[in-house]
């Protein structure tokens, strides 16, 4: 990493981490925020993380999702953020699916992402934290020597559970869990 490059921040996987997870969300009413998202996220802010999401949205690929549609349910969460007070700072989506028109180096848990995030906000992605409901989220963590939480949420698999504690990587329930163990553990 260059000098430059020594901002953190936290980036934080969308559905199932921030709002609910409904499978392929296309209609902006379908919005709900987790509880303590908001909270969480404007904790973040305090200790000086901006929250960057980071998600793969599959949905676009797969024809199920339009653009439109995405843009709505994102200026949706970010109406909601804003009226508890949070904000997020950026946005990074993955609009691909290997399935359905091949594969891409943005999907995670490809980090090419978390690059673009690092080289747009002058990130140093070693001081970054991770958070997400799958491996996928958290692995980027390892790779470049952050620190992650593993969200257990409805659609965590078994799978994504065990890699995360094998990698010992904290599995916590909510965002909220997530930040306060990660802001409250030692660096």
């Amino acid at each position: 990493m260059t000098e430059w490059r020594s901002r953190k921040a936290a980036m934080l996987d969308r559905d199932g981490t921030i709002i609910h997870d409904r499978i392929y969300t296309r209609d902006p009413d379908d919005v709900e925020l987790l509880p303590g998202a908001a909270e969480a996220i404007r904790r973040l802010a305090t200790a000086g993380y901006p929250a960057i999401v980071v998600t793969n949205q599959s949905g676009i690929a797969r024809g199920i999702i339009s653009l439109e549609q995405y843009h709505a349910v994102r200026q949706r969460l970010d109406a909601l953020l804003a009226a508890e007070g949070a904000v997020l700072a950026d946005t990074f989506t993955c609009p691909h699916h290997p399935n359905f028109g091949g594969s891409c180096a943005c999907r995670k848990p490809s980090t090419e992402l978390y690059e673009r995030a690092a080289v747009i906000h002058e990130l140093d992605l070693s001081r970054c934290l991770y958070i997400g409901d799958r491996a996928r989220d958290v692995t980027p963590a390892l790779t470049f020597g952050g620190r992650g939480a593993l969200v257990h949420s409805r659609t965590t698999t078994d799978d994504d559970v065990a890699r995360a504690d094998a990698e010992q990587v904290p599995i916590v329930s909510t965002l909220l869990d997530a930040v306060t163990r990660l802001l409250d553990a030692p660096s």
